[in-house]
């Protein structure tokens, strides 16, 4: 009888271990998928090449509670009108950031971007030197002449505590999964 007995103890412990193991692991699923996962759908061409409309990105929201942003990072910020928007910061905070003659300046010398990047015909605000206060951020969509940011004064210069977080991954097309880094 003690044979049985003890049978069922192995049984019932390795079902209670085994229930254990998967609340542990949906547990830190629904973590990471909190802190790095949260989900955005790229509207517009303005980050062509690297997006296109309808594209399905994550967005990390942890990275800027432990750093700053950096320059050229994708990421989403919220706008006045609540809306959310993926684009690449140019400018960083304290900077002078001017437009001519189809470049970026930063504080008088010319950016030397990525490539595959658009150029910039229209320099709309950034026509003449920006000074960019403490927390705020100059923001541009790769596909420079599509595209609604920094240079236009309904978006204008992004605050820090407008930035929500950093692009990490497109999921969506599947063709297209891949990890998205800062160039």
């Amino acid at each position: 009888m003690d044979f049985y007995h003890s049978e069922d103890n192995n049984r019932l412990r390795h079902f209670v271990n085994w229930i254990v193991d998967i609340v542990v692991v949906i547990a830190f699923a629904w973590f990471l998928v909190y802190a790095y996962g949260t989900q955005i759908v790229v509207a517009g061409h303005s980050m062509l090449p690297l997006f296109a409309s309808g594209d399905v990105v994550l967005m990390d929201r942890l990275s800027y509670d432990f750093g700053k942003p950096d320059r050229f990072d994708v990421i989403v910020f919220q706008r006045e009108d609540q809306k959310m928007n993926v684009k690449r910061i140019v400018g960083l905070p304290g900077e002078t950031v001017q437009i001519k003659n189809d470049e970026i300046y930063i504080n008088g010398e010319k950016l030397e971007e990525p490539a595959g990047l658009g150029r910039i015909s229209l320099a709309g605000l950034a026509e003449k030197p920006m000074k960019l206060g403490e927390e705020e951020y100059f923001l541009l969509g790769d596909n420079r002449d599509s595209s609604e940011d920094s240079r236009f004064s309904n978006i204008g210069n992004v605050s820090g505590s407008q930035i929500k977080g950093k692009i990490w991954l497109r999921m969506l097309p599947l063709v297209k999964l891949e990890l998205i880094r800062s160039k």
